[in-house]
């Protein structure tokens, strides 16, 4: 089984057991997911099967869109509703709309955002989310020498005791882990969908590693009131939406429904430019041997057929399709995709996705992730 599975996860378990559960239920040892969603999050999660395994880096790249509810009053150190709070809670009203839609637009385009302490990053090798959880065990743990037991009267006439030998001084508590190091990221859109009391949600696509447990928690801090998520539903993951996700305990009654909606591995990274091989080219992709521009199929460069984000003026296709070479000259120039170097897929005569490959300085084609 090969292709592409978009499940709409429930709250409570985690992406790692979607995965599991879907491995048991279809008998499909090689799943993975193409962007955690965290345990209380619901909505899109795309599953790669099969061969499609090999395009989960390229699809953990997406574009991401997700609603969140956030709630505003106190932070937490998850920066969610299932951490600990975080210093008072803050019981005066809520910040209005329009300081809302303020604060946000300083987390509208590229900048740097700090992931939470609770996340899967790393921080000098270990995941941060361990680290954090030993800093909060430490501070939670009880003292070992309690200063007096409750409810014990002391005595009327206590007894000639020697004194006690010194206790050793304690530790003191282990400071919090350092936080990971910050990372760049975009927000294309951030928009108040509504707004009651004090909760707020929120609408907003975003690029790949965008926390928005760090967008709740920032825009609290942002606003001087505290705030943490209490709710998130990704909807969109690059070209697939909840409208082609079905429910994870669906797909469980019946494995059948996965085969009636699973992706072909031609339906994967779509919007990236395409070329279709040459019977010649297709043996050399299956050698993993570069695509020169003679085993491209001219005619199939066509960006009425492929549309190719090249610096070209449409125009010159017409000329461009005369020769195999000028053709790929026109293809041989993508914008950078989201893993930031250019990739093209590499297609048969059929359209069926053969091979993701990046243009080389010679002006071949060399296949960097093999499907056949």
């Amino acid at each position: 089984m090969d292709g592409l599975l978009a499940v709409d996860k429930p709250s409570g378990p985690t992406s790692h057991d979607v995965v599991a559960r879907m491995r048991r239920a279809l008998g499909e040892r090689r799943i993975g997911h193409t962007g955690t969603l965290d345990p209380l999050a619901t909505g899109l999660l795309l599953l790669v099967l099969g061969k499609a395994t090999r395009l989960a880096k390229f699809l953990s790249a997406s574009e991401k869109s997700y609603e969140a509810t956030v709630r505003f009053g106190f932070a937490t150190d998850t920066a969610d509703s299932q951490g600990q709070p975080l210093g008072p809670i803050i019981g005066h009203a809520a910040p209005s709309r329009d300081a809302i839609d303020a604060a946000l637009e300083e987390f509208r385009g590229t900048f740097l955002q700090q992931p939470p302490a609770f996340s899967a990053k790393k921080i000098e090798g270990q995941r941060s989310y361990k680290l954090a959880r030993k800093a909060r065990d430490a501070r939670l743990k009880p003292s070992r020498y309690p200063s007096a037991l409750p409810d014990q009267p002391a005595p009327l006439d206590p007894p000639d005791l020697p004194d006690p030998p010194d206790l050793p001084d304690l530790p003191d508590p282990p400071d919090l882990p350092a936080l990971p190091a910050p990372v760049s990221v975009t927000a294309h859109a951030i928009r108040i969908v509504n707004l009651d009391g004090d909760h707020v949600t929120l609408s907003v696509d975003c690029s790949a590693g965008f926390y928005i447990r760090s967008l709740a928690h920032d825009l609290g801090q942002r606003l001087g009131v505290g705030a943490h998520l209490t709710a998130l539903r990704r909807t969109r993951t690059g070209d697939f939406g909840l409208d082609r996700a079905l429910a994870l305990d669906a797909l469980e009654r019946d494995p059948a429904a996965a085969a009636k909606v699973l992706v072909p591995l031609s339906g994967a990274l779509r919007s990236w430019p395409s070329v279709v091989l040459t019977a010649d080219g297709v043996v050399r992709v299956g050698h993993g041997q570069d695509v020169r521009p003679m085993d491209l199929e001219p005619a199939a460069l066509s960006p009425q057929r492929f549309p190719l984000r090249s610096a070209v003026d449409p125009a010159s296709y017409g000329e461009a399709r005369q020769s195999a070479e000028g053709a790929t000259a026109a293809a041989l120039s993508p914008e950078p995709s989201a893993l930031g170097r250019p990739f093209v897929r590499l297609l048969d005569s059929r359209g069926e996705l053969l091979a993701i490959a990046e243009p080389t300085p010679s002006g071949a084609l060399h296949p960097s992730v093999v499907l056949m």
